[in-house]
């Protein structure tokens, strides 16, 4: 098995890169749906949500008022901080279940937005970033999520750095170009991981 990181800012296309690997063949370990699972009505993280942020946190419906959460969140370190403590572990819990029941020699990619933030990409064989300059990600969110310029430029800066992802990366990929560029590209970077995968006895 070959694991694969794949990590990129918000707004840099990392999902396309992500939907493109896993046509090739990869299978993708999503972070952003596990994120979603493990914040179901009734799990144990919900409960610590409510118990660290308060009842109003939580919908009627037993849900994550994703919402009100991520309007004290992002506002607020300490906040992002605290939540991460709470719902990282739980993420990756899972994240090594459905690693584990994957064939021993697949290619595995852990897309993950917070790869580095969350101290994994020392446990990746590979580790792939998408990159594009800060503006090209203001410009993508502002365009794509109707974001405001102060939110896109808030949401970034709760992310690792640029410097940061690209000081991680094993193989990067330059995203600013049109969509149809990206195919050829992820076409190489897929022929590098079956290459590596070979050498590894994957």
């Amino acid at each position: 098995m070959l694991r694969v990181g794949l990590t990129g800012g918000i707004g840099s296309g990392k999902s396309t890169v992500s939907a493109l690997l896993g046509e090739h063949g990869a299978v993708v370990i999503d972070y952003d749906i596990l994120a979603r699972e493990v914040v179901e009505p009734g799990s144990p993280v919900i409960a610590a949500i409510a118990a660290r942020f308060g009842a109003d946190m939580i919908a009627s419906d037993g849900s994550l008022d994703r919402t009100a959460l991520g309007a004290l969140v992002f506002a607020e370190p300490s906040a992002l901080l605290a939540l991460n403590a709470i719902t990282h572990p739980a993420i990756g819990e899972l994240a090594t279940a459905r690693e584990r029941v994957a064939d021993p020699g697949a290619i595995v990619v852990h897309d993950n937005p917070l790869l580095v933030e969350m101290g994994l990409a020392a446990h990746c064989d590979v580790v792939i970033v998408v990159d594009v300059p800060e503006a090209v990600q203001v410009n993508r969110l502002m365009v794509s999520r109707g974001m405001s310029e102060d939110d896109a430029r808030a949401r970034i800066a709760t992310q690792a750095s640029r410097q940061e992802r690209t000081g991680a990366a094993d193989l990067l990929i330059d995203n600013t170009g049109p969509l149809d560029e990206l195919s050829p590209i992820v076409g190489g970077i897929w022929d590098e991981l079956v290459s590596r995968s070979a050498e590894a006895g994957g």
